[in-house]
């Protein structure tokens, strides 16, 4: 068995169990045995079960033990099939990441389309698995489904004509975007959940006291902005996303046109 995988924060941290063994089970490159008793269990069911645990319950309430009572068996019979908690969260980590089938699912075929049809999906992953949010993935196990997402989407993005690294960076920085506005909205949840107060009652027992501060003199910008500012109809993340693609956007055209700044700076980056 290997130690625990609580990292600071309260997070956990991929790539925190045997390493070695994580890949076999993950590849199903390790050896089966040929003879003995038909299993009773599968890796397949037992990562399921975890991922439905976690699901319901968080990181917090995913054990070995809890997962083996969610599948009716005895903890010990889960770690003939997985080492550890640290081997099975990269198990999860891998299952829940499983791109689809579909093509469609990554837009119409160009590039601006796929990472607009990436974070938005990668938005949905948040919020159907929020447990994903506490763990570090800093340094990836990288199973079939991490790899197979990452070969569809730098397919589709290619053509934008940046160096490998920067293909890279632009995936990297729509993961980041997805992943502070998936945190803000789990925090709103969990807010909500924790005080009782909805984000309307929130915000109205503050009211007598910024509309005091508005009246004040102190904060005349504040105070000059519109009624719905701050209202719940403007798409924070839309906004955001399409912003960020339309920097991208202006790049791969001066790549295209030949400006010899950013031509220049790649060249630059990638001698290093």
């Amino acid at each position: 068995m290997t130690s625990g995988t609580s990292g600071s924060g309260g997070t956990e941290t991929s790539g925190s169990g045997d390493i070695a063994r994580t890949l076999e089970l993950l590849w199903d490159t390790g050896r089966r045995p040929s003879r003995g008793p038909k299993p009773t269990l599968t890796l397949d069911r037992i990562v399921e079960a975890a991922v439905q645990v976690a699901d319901a319950e968080g990181l917090e309430g995913l054990s070995m033990r809890r997962v083996a009572a969610e599948l009716g068996t005895g903890t010990m019979s889960l770690y003939r099939y997985v080492p550890g908690k640290g081997e099975l969260l990269d198990l999860m980590l891998d299952r829940v990441q499983r791109p689809s089938g579909n093509p469609a699912d990554l837009g119409d075929g160009g590039w601006r389309a796929a990472l607009e049809a990436l974070a938005r999906a990668t938005l949905a992953l948040y919020r159907r698995h929020p447990w994903l949010l506490h763990v570090n993935q800093s340094r990836p196990i990288l199973g079939p489904s991490a790899l197979d997402g990452m070969e569809k989407v730098l397919t589709l993005i290619r053509p934008m004509g940046l160096s490998d690294p920067e293909l890279v960076s632009a995936i990297i920085m729509i993961d980041g975007y997805v992943v502070g506005a998936a945190r803000t909205q789990l925090y709103q949840l969990e807010a909500e959940r924790r005080t009782g107060l909805t984000d309307a009652e929130f915000w109205q027992a503050q009211m007598p006291a910024l509309e005091k501060a508005m009246a004040s003199g102190r904060y005349p910008v504040m105070a000059s902005l519109s009624e719905d500012t701050f209202g719940p109809d403007f798409d924070h993340f839309e906004f955001g996303l399409q912003r960020i693609l339309d920097g991208l956007e202006v790049l791969v055209e001066q790549r295209r046109a030949g400006d010899p700044d950013t031509s220049q700076a790649s060249r630059r980056h990638r001698s290093g």
